[in-house]
């Protein structure tokens, strides 16, 4: 089975997130959802790796070498 992309490993980890914390569940299945959130939390730290890594290729000068560029801290998003 193929993994989830970033939002749906997101989007689970926040169910997951919200089950354990209302406190219905037994231990087994809790433990069993914690270890699915372990996973996917893992996975949502290697995309969002994979995926700065990628901006800082994209960041390189002229010469090659990675250009870091702060965003500007009040970003509005309707600018995208």
């Amino acid at each position: 089975m193929a993994s989830p992309n970033f939002e749906k490993a997101l989007q689970q980890l926040e169910e997951i997130v919200h089950e354990l914390e209302s406190g219905d569940l037994p231990l087994e299945k809790a433990l069993k959802k914690f270890e699915d959130g372990v996973r996917l939390s893992k996975l949502c730290a290697d995309k969002l790796d994979e995926t700065e890594k990628r901006v800082i290729l994209l960041m390189q000068d002229s010469a090659g070498n990675p250009t870091e560029v702060p965003f500007p801290e009040n970003s509005d998003q309707s600018d995208v």
